[in-house]
């Protein structure tokens, strides 16, 4: 039983934030609402610029390097939203200094990282945390019970798309992306969120074969692929991915084909339950339409309900619902497909024993 430092009920808990770009504002916004029970003490990034605007939109401490962070800032748990690449030395640091930590999807970019930042937290005693809020939106949250409570019977198909759009201009926005090693490409970065429902909802897969292909952006990584899944519950399945959609993103869907029910949720960013039709009824149908909602952002709404479960761990009061275990097993899908379309072959999981 690992042992984690005792938890926080006499104050608010504090956290700081490394990498101040597109995505940060959601996670100020998400603090934000929780403000009762937790505060930004402090935020990073090397762009002035960027440094600048979160200053002014959250009133944090600013610092120049994670090194200074850690000496100065007395915060809880360090949230960090640089580029993927750089998500494990950092998380490593951050946890030998005995903070918990807060990563963004991907947790990493290799399979090995992953491990280590697993190990760091273990080695530390402190909590990793894996960010993916997508799992609190409402409409995978009734998928998920349908398929806890087995109301499909035997799942025979499950097929997921992303067609989204970045154009040349996003990958020119910044050097580090569209490249491996600070990156990924559309399964990692993009659709990484959606490479998670794969085993969360569906549950551990048996196989794989996926090609990917680079057809229109200047970039080293892809900008379209193709997975095909198989389960070792025997269901199989695709996943279909590209940020070539004319002229904007048009898709973020997944359907669930079963012997007794039929879903399918879409929308832009699984926003909609589209189709829901089971043999059996269950008190879980009412709440169909009202889990349904607007979006024209593919991050959803999840943040703010994501950051409930992590104040609450730290506070002694539940367990956490991704942590670095959990980022792990979308992290082994996600390097399984990169393996299986360099080498033209099916990859076999787990890719260890």
């Amino acid at each position: 039983m690992r042992q984690y430092p005792a938890p926080i009920t006499d104050r608010k808990i504090r956290f700081a934030l490394v990498g101040c770009g597109r995505i940060a504002a959601n996670h100020f916004e998400a603090l934000r609402q929780h403000e009762d029970r937790a505060q930004l003490v402090g935020v990073c990034d090397v762009d002035p610029r960027a440094l600048d605007r979160a200053v002014g939109a959250t009133g944090a401490a600013a610092y120049t390097s994670l090194e200074s962070m850690l000496r100065d800032c007395a915060a809880d748990a360090f949230i960090v939203t640089t580029p993927s690449g750089l998500h494990p030395e950092q998380a490593i640091r951050i946890a030998q200094a005995g903070r918990h930590v807060i990563t963004e999807k991907p947790m990493a970019t290799r399979w090995d990282d992953g491990k280590r930042m697993v190990a760091a937290a273990d080695a530390a005693g402190v909590r990793l945390f894996v960010v993916k809020q997508n799992r609190r939106n409402a409409t995978l949250q009734l998928l998920k019970r349908a398929v806890d409570k087995k109301r499909f019977g035997r799942i025979y198909m499950v097929n997921l798309n992303v067609f989204w759009t970045r154009p040349p201009e996003y990958y020119r926005s910044a050097g580090w992306r569209g490249t491996w090693e600070f990156d990924g490409g559309a399964f990692m970065n993009q659709a990484s969120h959606y490479v998670d429902l794969i085993d969360w909802i569906i549950g551990p897969v048996e196989s794989l074969q996926a090609y990917t292909a680079t057809l229109a952006r200047d970039i080293e990584v892809e900008d379209t692929g193709v997975l095909s899944l198989r389960w070792r519950n025997g269901a199989l399945g695709s996943m279909n991915v590209t940020m070539l959609t004319y002229p904007r993103n048009l898709e973020g869907s997944i359907t669930v084909l079963g012997e007794h029910g039929t879903v399918r949720i879409g929308g832009v960013a699984v926003n909609e339950i589209q189709q829901w039709e089971f043999a059996t009824p269950d008190p879980d149908d009412a709440l169909v339409t009202d889990a349904s909602y607007q979006t024209t952002s593919v991050y959803g709404f999840g943040h703010p309900l994501y950051y409930d479960n992590v104040i609450r761990v730290l506070r002694g009061e539940a367990e956490p619902e991704t942590d670095g275990r959990e980022g792990l097993k979308s992290l082994e899908v996600l390097v399984a497909a990169y393996m299986s379309a360099r080498d033209g072959k099916r990859v076999a999981l787990p890719l260890e024993y």
